[in-house]
């Protein structure tokens, strides 16, 4: 049974019975949160463009008998750790940069900062903790990828700061979480090519649908706070943008598909992964926040379905 205690201890927006809660030390819940570890949708999101990146790599490497099939493996175990570490870092920047809007906001206000179950000086430590982590993943590739997954450093460092001077926040978030649509090539390959870069464009529009989607559930709060969003500036016409950002999204996934060689199942996994965003498009309701966020979470199943597709298309001998 939860005591009010517990309850006190929980965020408003984390299913109440999560892992979290279920198999971590009470004391451990506030840097859990930060981290958004009770929300996994976030790391699977930045995970996915990494990747697909990785496994069209692997598809055009294979094609030239020239893929390293352990270090494609291997990278894609070292993207699922970059990823859940440095979702946390940028969480638990953005929470700090945001601690006053959070406060102010009817989803956000029970977060670890704004509600003072951890301080300002605790949460930065916490950040160099996961950065540190982030780190040594990154230098496990190529001199290459090293000096390009820190120059997006540059990008998660403004970031935070876009609603307040952009109607476009979201664009910045696709910059941000987008990237390992570039790093994931680079990494298999030591450089970059316009299939990498058609990948990464893919994925930012990608990212501007589902986090319009998203956003939607705080409209009226942002209204109230002065926080800029698509979801605001979009509105009655959300629907109309996310067909265009979708549409986009394939036609770009389809030529990247084509220029580097990617065998039949990718295209099928293409295929499938639009149904599922058309019928995002179809369903949605805007003033409804809890449908708002189920879509949101079914774009990991999105991301799950293209990687599929382009594993399966990988010639392995």
């Amino acid at each position: 049974m939860s005591t009010a205690s517990d309850t006190t201890a929980r965020v408003h927006d984390a299913t109440p019975d999560n892992w979290v809660y279920r198999h971590l030390p009470r004391p451990v819940w506030p840097y859990a949160q930060l981290a958004r570890w009770d929300r996994p949708i976030g790391w699977e999101l930045l995970m996915w463009p990494c990747l697909w990146s990785s496994a069209l790599a692997a598809n055009y490497l294979a094609g030239e008998n020239a893929l390293p099939v352990w270090t494609f493996v291997a990278h894609l175990i070292l993207f699922f750790i970059g990823s859940v570490a440095m979702r946390g870092a940028g969480c638990t920047y953005n929470d700090l940069v945001d601690e006053e809007i959070d406060g102010s906001v009817a989803r956000t206000r029970s977060r670890p900062l704004p509600s003072g179950r951890v301080t300002r000086r605790q949460a930065k430590l916490f950040i160099l903790g996961q950065a540190l982590v982030g780190a040594v993943v990154l230098f496990c590739f190529n001199g290459f990828s090293i000096l390009l997954g820190l120059s997006s450093l540059v990008i998660v460092a403004v970031y935070p700061f876009a609603k307040r001077f952009t109607d476009w926040p979201q664009f910045f978030l696709g910059l941000a979480f987008s990237w390992g649509g570039l790093m994931g090539w680079a990494a298999l390959t030591g450089s970059l090519s316009l299939a990498a870069v058609l990948m990464y464009g893919a994925a930012i529009v990608w990212t501007i649908g589902y986090d319009t989607i998203y956003a939607h559930q705080d409209r009226e709060d942002d209204a109230l706070v002065g926080v800029r969003s698509t979801a605001r500036l979009f509105a009655d016409d959300t629907k109309i943008w996310l067909s265009g950002f979708y549409v986009a999204m394939g036609l770009l996934l389809f030529v990247s598909f084509l220029l580097a060689g990617a065998g039949f199942p990718a295209y099928l996994g293409l295929i499938a992964a639009l149904v599922l965003l058309g019928y995002q498009i179809k369903v949605l309701d805007i003033n409804n926040p809890l449908q708002c966020h189920a879509l949101f979470k079914l774009n990991g199943k999105v991301g799950l379905i293209l990687f599929l597709g382009l594993v399966c298309a990988i010639p392995f001998a």
